[in-house]
């Protein structure tokens, strides 16, 4: 069977994965935008501090949108990052689907972190990670 990559030999697979963590992150940093523009407005709330919630997203989501660009550059170390967001995102999405009440949210997060996770562990990416320990999988 003949595997397909892209320029660069970096398989689609790798390159997907970069594309659905990187609007993981992207979404997160704009989350902390407009939780930053809400304070400055002069939004408060008793339960949380704006510009603490809007730190804690922009620095996390900083890390996965950087992760997810360096996936879609093919770089390895993204995989390991991205691979925990979507391990923490599954408590997430099962919240937002039987705790809170709001299925769609939890619908479309599990659509894109399952996916993520089954694009990161494919045996093509599988394969491309391994190759950094010089493992071929020919052996």
């Amino acid at each position: 069977m003949v595997e397909r990559k892209d320029v660069g030999g970096v398989p689609g697979t790798v390159r997907g994965a970069g594309g659905l963590v990187t609007l993981e992150g992207a979404v997160a940093v704009i989350v902390a935008a407009v939780l930053i523009v809400r304070a400055l407005l002069g939004h408060r709330e008793d339960e949380i501090s704006g510009y603490g919630t809007a730190m804690w997203f922009g620095i996390l989501g900083g890390a996965v949108l950087a992760s997810g660009i360096g996936l879609l550059f093919g770089q390895r170390w993204g995989r390991a990052i991205a691979v925990i967001t979507q391990l923490l995102l599954l408590p997430v999405v099962w919240s937002l689907l039987f705790g809170s009440g709001q299925p769609l949210y939890g619908t479309a997060l599990g659509v894109v972190a399952l996916g993520a996770l089954g694009l990161l562990f494919a045996p093509p990416t599988s394969r491309w990670a391994a190759q950094e320990y010089g493992v071929t999988g020919e052996e």
